[in-house]
């Protein structure tokens, strides 16, 4: 059979991983994101392609989570908040360089596929898949099926509002895309620095904030403020899509005290007697999104 090759093609990294039809991982590799470089990515995209299959001396089916979303109306990318993407025809230039179709998708609905189909939220009806990272994208997979949207932009989640703000939370930072106060401006880990920053004149990178916690006092505040904003954003999904999981993906996924302490805030905002909805770490962790890019063409 046919071996999938997914392509996680973030704003940092840029992830390639083979698998096998039993699910196994053949050649895996990652290369740095060339930094506001169209063409260059697409090189690097192209280049990975070729390795992975000299590796395994086998064409391979092509799947590519992406930031952002292409365009129903002109195939053109939109959305990405690696602002290099945007315009561009990302699909028709890589099916062009590479000489066969691909199927692409948002990253964070790759995440969300993967982690639905065999990981953290395996056999679970209604999934909502976050990647809390350099961006805050996030998708939504329903019994098994990425839900796309007709305007392919459902769970955009990271570009509404951050939801019941307070007075000193308005109008927000400026984010990317024109607006201010975005959820994303708040819990992308650029947004946890800035906050921060902001709070405490502190120059820390979200990891690191992360591991200071209780040990620094600062650190504390924006963990603890970050905290109640990450519980009003997931109250307001679960409001609107009631899931049944929600699992968080990217690198501030890997801060523990989050899967503790937001079930405990978001009740308060939730329109329900009880909250049934689990918060759940991934599974597959980094691995989702080249995962998820693969089954896009199905799992055999």
């Amino acid at each position: 059979m046919t071996p999938r090759i997914g392509i996680d093609l973030g704003g940092t990294k840029i992830e390639i991983a083979a698998f096998a039809a039993d699910g196994g991982e053949l050649p895996r590799r990652r290369v740095p994101t060339p930094r506001g470089d169209y063409a260059a990515t697409l090189d690097a995209v192209v280049g990975l392609v070729a390795w992975a299959e000299g590796e395994m001396a086998a064409q391979a089916s092509v799947g590519i989570g992406m930031p952002g979303a292409e365009s129903r109306v002109t195939g053109l990318i939109k959305n990405a908040n690696s602002t290099c993407l945007i315009g561009r025809p990302l699909r028709r230039d890589l099916e062009d360089r590479l000489g066969r179709k691909i199927r692409m998708a948002n990253d964070a609905n790759c995440f969300a596929l993967s982690e639905a189909v065999d990981g953290a939220a395996a056999g679970a009806e209604v999934v909502f898949g976050v990647i809390l990272g350099t961006g805050c994208g996030a998708g939504v997979v329903v019994r098994g099926q990425v839900l796309t949207g007709a305007n392919a932009i459902a769970g955009e989640w990271g570009h509404n509002p951050l939801p019941w703000p307070r007075d000193d939370e308005r109008p927000g930072p400026a984010c990317y895309c024109g607006k201010h106060g975005c959820i994303e401006t708040w819990l992308s880990g650029p947004g946890l620095a800035g906050d921060l920053l902001a709070h405490s004149g502190l120059r820390l990178d979200a990891a690191d904030i992360g591991a200071a916690g209780k040990g620094d006092a600062a650190c504390e505040a924006a963990l603890t403020r970050y905290e109640d904003r990450l519980a009003r954003g997931l109250a307001h999904v679960i409001n609107l899509l009631d899931p049944d999981v929600i699992v968080l993906g990217g690198g501030l996924s890997h801060i523990a005290r989050i899967y503790d302490n937001v079930p405990r805030l978001w009740g308060r905002h939730v329109f329900s007697d009880q909250v049934a909805t689990r918060l759940l770490p991934p599974v597959h962790g980094d691995s989702s999104g080249v995962r998820g890019a693969a089954w896009l063409w199905g799992k055999w």
